[in-house]
């Protein structure tokens, strides 16, 4: 059997410091059913430079570049020109692990259609430190629904890939959802897929500063906009599954305040708990 087609979407804008290490990232997997669809917003930096000399260097890259609405708007361009049966998106500061692309290809032709599945994310700072890594283990929508304390969602889409048909049911990238398209998508495509997690790294997303998702997480904005999107799909559910989650929210937090008390009570413990190889955040959230 024929090995279904990769499509790879990388939206980009200003994105020239990064855009030739990300394209290396995919060209350099020797994926032979992988396409690499580029759509620039109209970049004035040198991206467009960069799309032209590699597009001329690679025969599975397209590229377009024009004026859009936001990333959304590009994501959506890109699954309109995408020919594969998978999709995987990756944003131009983000970069793959090596020799991933392939087994991705080899996974999906053993998974029915809709599947899709993650893998384990780097969160990675300027200089590659790894910051974090995303093992997003439990998927299952009221899972998910709990919060990043219980079950962390997957964090980059860089570890992330799907059929392309479970656009057929759940629609494209809302683009009123300029930060949050990527949590949306995730909340409703584990609804209808084969939802699939395996515990091997896949991609790299870098945060740092200067980027969408790294501003929004340090003034706090998308903490609560992540808020107000949970809560939206919270209230769609049963009563009795809504008092569920909203019970264990509860509980969860207050644990946390319990814990975070207790290191400020005992400040000598404060350096023993950043030690810890886990971090803080896999420490405080621990039961």
């Amino acid at each position: 059997m024929q090995n279904p087609k990769l499509s790879i979407i990388t939206p980009v804008f200003q994105g020239s410091k990064y855009m030739a290490e990300c394209i290396e990232s995919v060209a350099q997997q020797n994926c032979d059913t992988l396409e690499h669809i580029i759509i620039d917003g109209g970049s004035t930096d040198g991206t467009v430079d960069i799309l032209k000399e590699y597009a001329a260097k690679y025969e599975h890259i397209r590229y377009i570049s024009e004026k859009d609405e936001g990333q959304s708007s590009a994501m959506n361009k890109g699954l309109k020109m995408a020919k594969g049966a998978i999709i995987g998106f990756l944003n131009a500061d983000d970069y793959y692990e090596t020799n991933i692309l392939n087994r991705i290809v080899d996974l999906f032709s053993g998974l029915s259609d809709p599947s899709f599945i993650v893998g384990n994310c780097n969160v990675i700072d300027e200089n590659k430190n790894i910051l974090e890594i995303n093992k997003p283990k439990k998927l299952g929508y009221e899972d998910l629904l709990l919060g990043n304390g219980y079950n962390p969602l997957p964090v980059n889409p860089s570890a992330y890939f799907y059929h392309k048909s479970v656009h057929e049911k759940i629609g494209f990238y809302d683009e009123s959802k300029y930060y949050l398209m990527d949590t949306d998508f995730i909340l409703k495509v584990v609804t209808i897929a084969n939802v699939k997690y395996i515990d091997e790294l896949w991609g790299h997303f870098r945060f740092i500063e200067g980027t969408k998702t790294y501003n929004a997480n340090k003034d706090g904005s998308n903490s609560k906009r992540v808020q107000i999107l949970m809560d939206s799909h919270i209230n769609r559910l049963f009563l009795a599954k809504r008092l569920r989650i909203k019970i264990l929210r509860y509980l969860h937090l207050k644990y946390f305040y319990k814990r975070l008390f207790y290191y400020l009570e005992k400040p000598k413990r404060i350096l023993l708990f950043f030690q810890k190889k886990d971090g803080i955040f896999k420490r405080m959230f621990k039961y």
